[in-house]
């Protein structure tokens, strides 16, 4: 005759019980103290649809289509908004590089740099029907780079297009702060 090893039953309906115990608790925590995504915030300040203005750095050019890509993602994904022609927006963001550098940041054993930071400084102009007003946000992307060689374009564009990303993550931050205090 078998044995029934109900024991082990009864454990796996105890710890499946509380497991489901504590992600309701867990669910109701988040409920009840108000918690609210971050872009419930930033549409109080960035609301409707949205137009963006990148003007164009003289230094780096072809860098006006990588911020402008970078931006309308963040749009999108962070704020929860929808991006518009200039006629159709309710909110208009101008977007201009104040800077951008490349500072070596490591050398190798004969003195060669092989580690730059890109940092990236954009001035974040925005005109909504609630808020208006001007950012300066930076944003730093560290890469390396073979000894005795120079930047590449193609590193370079990288580069500044994930600092242009981190400045504009600093830039919803910001943008976030405001939305609270609304």
């Amino acid at each position: 005759m078998r044995k029934w090893k109900g024991g082990i039953v009864l454990r796996w309906m105890r710890y499946l019980l509380l497991s489901l115990f504590a992600l309701h608790s867990s669910l109701f925590t988040l409920a009840g103290c108000g918690y609210k995504p971050t872009t419930a915030y930033t549409q109080k300040v960035l609301s409707g649809k949205i137009y963006t203005d990148v003007e164009v750095y003289l230094r780096d050019p072809e860098n006006a289509v990588l911020v402008k890509d970078a931006l309308n993602e963040a749009i999108v994904s962070r704020f929860g908004a929808n991006i518009a022609d200039k006629d159709d927006a309710t909110t208009v963001l101008h977007v201009k590089f104040n800077n951008v550098d490349f500072t070596p940041i490591q050398y190798d054993t004969n003195g060669y740099a092989i580690y730059y930071r890109a940092k990236v400084s954009l001035e974040i102009r925005y005109d909504s029907p609630v808020d208006s007003g001007t950012e300066t946000v930076s944003g730093f992307y560290d890469f390396p780079i073979q000894p005795r060689a120079i930047i590449s374009d193609a590193l370079r564009f990288q580069a500044i297009k994930k600092g242009s990303g981190k400045a504009l993550d600093a830039f919803v931050s910001r943008i976030t702060l405001r939305g609270v205090k609304l």
